[in-house]
């Protein structure tokens, strides 16, 4: 259940303040809490809460706002809700009527907010904020205004101009598009360590089996099993033969111990939990895919897991100096002429992300009434199939022409341009990796992740957009003397 109340948002002057506090107006946070339209988000949140009974759910602007905290900081869930407690800053943020000595809520509650925020939501709660901070212009304003000014012969003109050039407005504005990877925090995969943790997970299966409806144990020989597994792990030097081999046994020993939990389950009163029959199937198909690279001396797979506990992570070849490969979510992010970012695509498998540049334009259409001037992107994006999309909306896309180099000189100028505005996007990756937690997710769940990942580019998004209130506040200050007086 879900208690909806329209008039429910705090102010600043409404926020309870004990005896000998004074809060700062001007505090950054305060300034945050202002441009986030709580009240419209708070009520797209409530159609996630079909019933009217049961406990009442806590308040989203409880919800959003922790999480946007951790984003900025990197906190853990015990050490966010300490901060809470402690901060009357943040409680003003996440909606509290006054500060209180007190946690608002449990640590794992956090987990909770990250399940009930899904994908889609958070990407419209996107939209919502920087609609509410950046309107878009109205093109048929501009018509109207330019109609107007011509004064007595706009009739003409209206009637000389095509119907085609009336419904179809002008392309402008920029859209910067690229592809990154947000890696998650997991072991680096060995085909060893991996069937060792298949075979250590299978053994304590089975032994809870055998405890749970009284059978004897069986010989599992886990001793041998753990000294093979020791004696490659210890070497500092691996020889591809002693890797084969270890497989090699690793294999045999969870193959053993499959067979023995087929056994119990072809019993009629053995049953697994529905957590145990997930992990079960998680380790068939892992000791199927390393079956199959052993029998054809390969190291590839399709869909190749590379975590037991997180199976939904796959293997993202980036060819970049530092990792060529990553282990996480692969997302395209396009950054508009206002540098808001928005996540266009989100996928734990490989893509080619060239084939994302059309939904990006039509999404940019819609958001805006017109198609950009003037797409950046990468050279992978520049395929002929892009190519003739964005001339046939009169879009320009930026880079080098396919082919043989042609003798003819291109517009030096436009291409610098366009490389310069382009790194626009690389900023982007970089300051929400560094500062806004992309570049190492510590969530376990699938759907937990994607929302950890909206949860950046949202964070990122609002704290420009309180840079640009603040900058813009400072050059009103030196303009207007008396702005002070207004409360800014």
């Amino acid at each position: 259940m879900y208690k909806f109340n329209r008039n429910s948002q705090i102010t600043f002057s409404d926020f309870n303040q004990p005896m000998g506090m004074k809060m700062n107006a001007n505090n950054r946070w305060v300034k945050k809490a202002k441009m986030i339209p709580w009240d419209i988000i708070e009520e797209k949140y409530a159609e996630i809460f079909p019933s009217n009974t049961g406990m009442p759910a806590k308040p989203l602007r409880m919800a959003l706002g922790s999480l946007l905290i951790q984003k900025q900081y990197g906190y853990s869930d015990e050490e966010l809700v300490e901060q809470l407690r402690e901060n009357p800053y943040y409680q003003y943020f996440i909606g509290m009527p006054g500060y209180e000595d007190k946690y608002p809520f449990v640590p794992s509650l956090l987990v909770e907010f990250r399940k009930r925020l899904s994908e889609e939501k958070l990407i419209e709660v996107n939209e919502i904020i920087i609609a509410s901070a950046i309107p878009e212009k109205d093109d048929s304003d501009d018509d109207n205004n330019s109609n107007n000014s011509d004064g007595g012969n706009s009739d003409i003109k209206e009637t000389e101009e095509s119907p085609e050039k009336e419904t179809k407005p002008s392309n402008s504005g920029t859209l910067i598009l690229d592809a990154t990877c947000a890696p998650q925090n997991i072991e680096y995969p060995q085909d060893v360590n991996l069937l060792n943790e298949c075979r250590e997970k299978l053994e304590k299966l089975i032994d809870r089996i055998c405890y749970d409806f009284n059978y004897y144990t069986p010989r599992m020989y886990r001793e041998n099993a753990r000294k093979d597994y020791l004696s490659l792990a210890k070497c500092k030097k691996r020889p591809a033969k002693r890797i084969r081999k270890a497989v090699k046994q690793q294999l045999q020993y969870v193959r053993r111990d499959l067979k023995y939990v087929d056994e119990f389950l072809a019993l009629d009163d053995v049953k697994l939990t529905e957590k145990q029959t997930k992990l079960l199937d998680v380790i068939r198909k892992v000791y199927e895919q390393q079956k199959f690279m052993f029998d054809n001396k390969t190291h590839s797979v399709e869909n190749r897991i590379v975590s037991i506990s997180q199976p939904f992570i796959r293997p993202i070849v980036r060819g970049k100096a530092k990792s060529p490969v990553e282990f996480g979510a692969k997302l395209d992010l396009s950054v508009d002429e206002n540098g808001m970012a928005r996540v266009e695509k989100l996928s734990f498998d490989a893509y080619n992300e060239s084939e994302v540049l059309k939904t990006a334009v039509e999404n940019y259409k819609k958001r805006t009434g017109h198609y950009p001037e003037r797409v950046l992107v990468d050279q992978i994006y520049r395929n002929r199939t892009n190519l003739n999309f964005c001339k046939s909306k009169g879009i320009r896309l930026s880079g080098k022409k396919l082919g043989r180099p042609k003798c003819q000189e291109t517009d030096k100028k436009t291409e610098y341009k366009d490389n310069k505005d382009r790194i626009e996007v690389e900023r982007k990756f970089s300051l929400a990796k560094r500062k806004f937690g992309l570049g190492l997710l510590y969530t376990k769940l699938k759907n937990t992740t994607e929302a950890s990942i909206l949860l950046s580019v949202i964070a990122m998004n609002i704290d420009r957009l309180a840079a640009m209130f603040m900058r813009l506040i400072r050059i009103l200050r030196l303009c207007v003397p008396d702005l002070r007086l207004w409360g800014y």
